[in-house]
């Protein structure tokens, strides 16, 4: 297991000098090529051959993110994505053998990874996957002009529930706390931004940053996980309402706290 030591969040802007990347692959000759081609940019490449290795690296600190092969012989990559995830929000982009590995592909992206490339890639198409996680990870990071002035609210209120921005935090009508994943909290913050408004499977699959060839219905498996935690009945949803023909609406309004 990975130890709780692994800050939730932890990230590259506390800390000067080269990115660094854990490279999550049982392929020596893969581990040795991205190594020497991302050090000609700046980025500093730890392999890891199986999962406790890359548990052992990880409980020591200091990456900005993870590359994670979720076929690493016997082993099963899901499993260490899945317990990385709740313990840090630290980037992950998951590779795969093969196309047709769709289903894995969905489970990591649901669990919470941040992309995904399937083999054989490009080195630089890699390295632009990595920066581009990165940019996305440090602009969430950051607080907004509105954040630093106090004016901007981070709590949202709708249907009695509550959501905290800031602490990540949703709270039911009894103000229990239910935990969300990466996939369903960015799912809920697209309705909350756009309450009573019909939004596509498009507009939710940008939303949740899926990328843009996994298939269109990974969006009503979302749906149905997250009904199952906002809805009383989730098999007669009263709060997202599916818009036949166009997508699904937040059909309840939203207050700024």
């Amino acid at each position: 297991m990975i130890e709780p030591s692994l800050d939730r969040g932890q990230g590259r802007s506390a800390r000067p000098g080269p990115t660094r990347i854990l490279l999550v692959e049982d392929d020596a000759g893969m581990q040795r090529i991205v190594s020497e081609h991302f050090a000609g940019h700046d980025v500093d490449v730890t392999p890891a051959a199986n999962r406790a290795e890359a548990e052992q690296r990880l409980t020591e600190g200091g990456f900005d993110l993870v590359v994670l092969d979720l076929r690493l012989g016997s082993e099963n990559g899901l499993d260490l994505l899945r317990d990385l995830r709740a313990r840090s929000d630290l980037p992950v982009i998951i590779t795969t053998g093969h196309r047709r590995d769709e289903i894995d592909r969905v489970i990591g992206l649901e669990l919470g990874a941040d992309d995904y490339l399937v083999k054989p890639y490009g080195l630089r198409e890699l390295l632009a996957r990595v920066r581009v996680v990165l940019r996305r990870a440090e602009v969430a990071a950051a607080p907004g002009r509105g954040q630093e002035s106090g004016k901007e609210s981070h709590r949202s209120r709708f249907g009695g529930w509550v959501l905290d921005r800031r602490r990540r935090r949703l709270t039911n009508p009894a103000g229990a706390d239910v935990a969300l994943s990466k996939g369903e909290y960015a799912l809920l913050v697209a309705f909350l931004d756009a309450p009573q408004r019909p939004l596509s499977r498009e507009h939710l699959l940008q939303a949740t940053r899926v990328h843009e060839d996994v298939f269109d219905r990974s969006i009503d498996v979302q749906i149905l996980r997250l009904r199952r935690k906002l809805e009383v009945d989730p098999s007669a949803p009263r709060l997202i309402v599916t818009e036949r023909g166009v997508g699904y609406v937040l059909a309840t309004a939203v207050e700024k706290l």
